[in-house]
């Protein structure tokens, strides 16, 4: 009799453990872990940025407004403005002309950036962000030009992802505009 009970007690046992892991799961939510509706991160869409001079700038540029507006495009009414200024600099890292293959190089790109408030002008937040990528050079013309382009594209990206925390720091540190109530 005990070798009935043994498969019976298993199914009981496997449903119930079944329902409690589905009545746990229902509380779950899914959620941003840092960030709220209201808070630094939905104002992080409030920002206009200046437009760019080069292609490097404009990948910055692109990848600041993607990640401050989460996929959503430039904010049309700015509260916020930044001025970015970015400058890129590729450089081999052995200067070896005899040797044969691949070279390492390395692309540093440097982004100057000032966050001010559109409604006064007072400046929330300032500084200098780099980024380095490193990569390996092939003595073919456009191998080397379009390995310092991927280069340059992956230092551009990382450097926006810095510059982004900056700016959602600086905005937290900002006191949440006041309401305005109507009668």
């Amino acid at each position: 009799m005990s070798s009935d009970v043994s498969p019976i007690l298993r199914r009981i046992c496997s449903a119930a453990s079944a329902l409690f892991i589905v009545a746990a799961l229902s509380a779950c939510q899914v959620r941003p872990l840092y960030g709220e509706a209201s808070g630094p991160g939905a104002r992080l869409a409030d920002i206009g940025f200046s437009q760019a001079d080069h292609r490097v700038e404009q990948v910055v540029r692109n990848q600041l407004i993607f990640l401050s507006s989460g996929g959503q495009g430039e904010a049309r009414a700015p509260q916020y403005m930044v001025e970015l200024q970015v400058v890129s600099a590729y450089s081999d890292i052995l200067d070896d002309e005899d040797a044969v293959g691949l070279q390492p190089g390395r692309v540093v790109v440097t982004g100057t950036y000032r966050m001010s408030r559109v409604s006064d002008g007072q400046v929330l937040k300032a500084g200098t962000r780099r980024a380095t990528s490193l990569l390996d050079v092939s003595r073919q013309e456009f191998a080397e030009l379009r390995s310092v382009r991927d280069a340059e594209d992956r230092a551009a990206r990382e450097l926006a992802e810095v510059i982004r925390a900056d700016l959602a720091v600086a905005l937290a540190k900002e006191p949440p505009p006041q309401a305005t109530w109507q009668k």
